[in-house]
């Protein structure tokens, strides 16, 4: 099953869009995710840029 979001898509759509204070459930609803799908992103992805997020990506493949 192919993933729906990629780091690429995640992090500046949704954990970049947090940060200057925009309401979980607004990022959710655009995106058509849970809120659970989001703190799980946010826990993840936190604080990573793209390129460190597909570094971290092959180094655990």
């Amino acid at each position: 099953m192919k993933k729906r979001y990629t780091e690429e898509k995640i992090i500046p759509t949704a954990i970049k869009q947090h940060e200057p204070g925009n309401k979980v459930n607004d990022i959710c609803q655009d995106m058509g995710i849970s809120s659970g799908t989001f703190y799980n992103w946010r826990s993840k992805y936190a604080g990573l840029e793209v390129n460190e997020a597909k570094r971290l990506k092959e180094l655990e493949s």
